[in-house]
């Protein structure tokens, strides 16, 4: 009878260690477009949750949707999980931070890969978000992404910037390109797609009007990426990326953050709200870590001939 009693009470006792203690929760999770990096954001997220004792099919209930690059459904989708109201809304991107902000006031929302939190109007203070919101900002460095596009063009005088004017972290990372390009002897020359089937005639339009094309971490241009290599390889016109992933798709470069890890960081402010702590009083992060990925075959197929200084320097190689 004692061994029974010792018995149950050490099983009592795994069971509150074991992650299928944990109460269950509901997880809400909506992107406003698929595309590697924004993927990679949620597979981060989702794989620090479950690093942390919190798994879908046992104590999580994981809700995904995408807006598939449509303002319209974000609002659509934001206001669906305001109906549903799960224990914490995560918002993947700009467009879908702003929409569930709006529809979702009083339920915990962490947002992520949102460049310009404060411009978005997300947040009052970095440090003090308040409310019911917080999350981490994907702002890049954009004098080191000019003088980066200055190593793999050196001669570059026009830079050819293709973004979505309805995103306000476009439009944020383009006024940074505007200040910091001319400080390295380049113009810039805009070229606008407001949806992803305008991204090949915006690219087009800079060919013989620019010398390089920058992308930024523009959701529309880089949910369409291939279009803009189509072009940079049929006019031998170099293609230098914001995000890393795009270096994978034909970018020849690009110094950014690997938004896995942006994501993994992400789900530990998640996994603090799951355990009580207050969204606004959580401070809104930033990412540090930059990574600098090459590719001397589209370096190749887009005419240039590539620094070996620069290949030494880069943490991936893509072949």
């Amino acid at each position: 009878m004692l061994k029974t009693t010792i018995a149950a009470v050490v099983a009592a006792a795994a069971l509150l260690q074991s992650p299928f203690a944990l109460a269950e929760k509901t997880v809400a999770i909506t992107q406003i477009v698929e595309h590697p990096a924004l993927d990679a954001v949620r597979k981060g997220v989702k794989d620090e949750l479950a690093a942390n004792g919190y798994e879908e099919g046992k104590n999580l209930k994981w809700i995904y949707e995408s807006a598939q690059g449509n303002g319209a459904t974000a609002a659509q989708i934001a206001r669906k999980f305001a109906g549903i109201g799960p224990d914490v809304i995560v918002a993947i991107a700009t467009p879908s931070a702003q929409t569930v902000a709006a529809a979702a006031r009083d339920l915990p929302i962490v947002f992520s890969a949102v460049t310009d939190p404060l411009g978005a109007k997300l947040v009052k203070n970095m440090d003090h978000p308040g409310g019911n919101i917080t999350g981490v900002s994907d702002l890049t460095p954009i004098d080191k992404h000019m003088a980066l596009v200055k190593r793999v063009v050196p001669k570059a005088r026009k830079l050819g910037v293709l973004f979505n004017p309805g995103e306000a972290n476009s439009v944020t990372l383009v006024e940074l390109v505007k200040k910091y390009a001319p400080q390295h002897g380049m113009e810039v020359v805009e070229a606008s797609a407001t949806k992803s089937s305008e991204v090949l005639a915006a690219a087009r339009s800079l060919v013989g009007r620019a010398d390089v094309i920058y992308v930024p971490t523009d959701n529309t241009v880089v949910s369409a990426f291939s279009a803009v290599v189509k072009v940079g390889q049929s006019a031998r016109l170099p293609v230098v990326a914001g995000d890393t992933d795009s270096v994978k798709q034909g970018a020849i470069a690009a110094l950014g953050f690997n938004y896995y890890d942006v994501g993994r960081q992400t789900g530990k402010m998640v996994v603090q709200v799951l355990q009580g702590t207050k969204p606004g009083d959580i401070p809104v992060q930033g990412v540090e870590k930059m990574e600098l990925f090459v590719n001397p075959g589209a370096a190749a197929a887009m005419g240039v001939k590539l620094d070996p200084k620069l290949l030494s320097e880069a943490k991936e190689i893509v072949e």
